[in-house]
């Protein structure tokens, strides 16, 4: 079991190409023992954004704090405090801040995809 408050957990820079001004905890992974999912939390400055990327697997998403937009297949949808997001595997998707405070949300992604490991690198490219 771990019990830990979120801020104790590093807030890390999100290194993938692409992205500005976005950082990310590591809350809950495999290193925890987790066997199917891994649970991260973004923070997006404002005017931030992460990467406009695609990948196989699914995330699921849940919005803390502050507004933005999720772009997917061209399409802007809003966001804010208390919305659910699933974006699709294979779907090209980015999260943008059109706020004024950080937007914050958890974002969830399964640890293993059709018999390979997805890392949190290969999800977001952080080190």
């Amino acid at each position: 079991m771990k019990v830990v408050h979120f801020e104790e957990i590093p807030l890390q820079d999100v290194t993938m190409e692409g992205a500005q001004g976005c950082k990310i905890r590591y809350l809950i992974g495999e290193p925890d023992g987790a066997p199917n999912f891994t649970m991260r939390q973004f923070e997006v400055a404002p005017g931030g954004h992460t990467p406009h990327h695609q990948h196989h697997y699914e995330h699921e998403v849940f919005v803390l704090s502050g507004h933005g937009v999720v772009i997917q297949n061209g399409r802007e949808f809003p966001i804010g405090p208390g919305s659910v997001v699933f974006v699709p595997g294979g779907v090209p998707h980015q999260f943008r801040n059109t706020g004024h405070e950080p937007l914050r949300f958890l974002c969830l992604i399964p640890n293993a995809v059709r018999g390979g490991a997805v890392s949190c690198v290969v999800a977001c490219g952080c080190d």
